[in-house]
């Protein structure tokens, strides 16, 4: 389904007819179908809004740059639409940031939180490296950073053993518009919630893969001492794209922590 959203064409999709709300929002470079793993996890208990973020998928791209702000607010302009008042939020790498970040501004709207393979400032990942990803988008295009991308989101064990699904990602890298692209990578590069992490009431679940390089343990680590109620969970033999690479485990983690927050059926 599209929508316009905030200035732009919004591509989304709901589950499920009843339930407790569940807001999926996903990294840099994939889309919705990012999620597809995830959903028999959550069928029969939740309604899933999934979406693809500005500049990504079928949505639209508006130019560059973007704030996470802005993103924030695209997503909670996306809920209103869909009549969904309060919201478990999934966010994956980006989608955690922008989570972080709408958690501070519309936390009335959350009952819980779930913070996957992300970061509240950049350490592995400085500024720099993030001027540089958009400087090679508008020099080059997307297509030469897909390679690397796919060695830092999986383990090599992976890409050998799931060449099928190592690529399905890898075409949702290069599908992405440059507009999208680098401007969610200026928004990305702008992450600082780690201080104001206190003032985040919902019980928040931290997840991170095992091997994740770019938003590695300490990333998860710093954003679960700074929170008031939360839990962190290392999902095993995995890098950065846990929920793709170790669904299994990802889930049960998952399901476990949106049932213990959710109203009993």
């Amino acid at each position: 389904m599209q929508v316009e959203i905030n200035g732009v064409s919004m591509a989304y999709s709901v589950i499920g007819e009843s339930g407790p709300w569940v807001i999926m929002s996903h990294s840099l470079g994939c889309d919705q179908r990012m999620w597809d793993h995830q959903l028999d996890a959550l069928a029969g208990r939740y309604r899933v809004l999934r979406y693809d973020t500005r500049g990504h998928g079928a949505s639209g791209a508006t130019p560059a740059p973007y704030s996470l702000d802005l993103l924030a607010d695209d997503a909670l302009k996306l809920m209103d639409h869909v009549g969904a008042d309060r919201a478990h939020w999934v966010g994956f790498s980006m989608g955690g940031m922008i989570g972080q970040v709408f958690a501070l501004k519309h936390g009335e709207r959350l009952r819980s939180l779930v913070l996957a393979d992300t970061t509240s400032a950049h350490t592995a990942t400085p500024a720099s490296m993030w001027a540089e990803r958009i400087r090679t988008a508008r020099e080059g295009g997307i297509a030469p950073l897909v390679a690397p991308a796919i060695g830092r989101w999986f383990t090599e064990r992976f890409r050998t053993d799931e060449p099928e699904e190592t690529e399905r990602i890898a075409q949702m890298i290069r599908a992405t518009s440059v507009d999208g692209w680098c401007g969610c990578c200026a928004a990305i590069a702008e992450v600082h919630t780690t201080e104001r992490l206190g003032e985040i009431q919902c019980p928040v679940l931290v997840m991170v893969g095992e091997h994740d390089i770019g938003t590695p343990l300490s990333a998860a680590l710093d954003i679960h001492r700074h929170l008031q109620d939360s839990v962190l969970a290392v999902v095993s033999d995995a890098a950065h794209m846990s929920c793709v690479e170790q669904p299994a485990q990802f889930n049960r983690a998952l399901r476990l922590f949106l049932d213990t927050h959710s109203d009993p059926a």
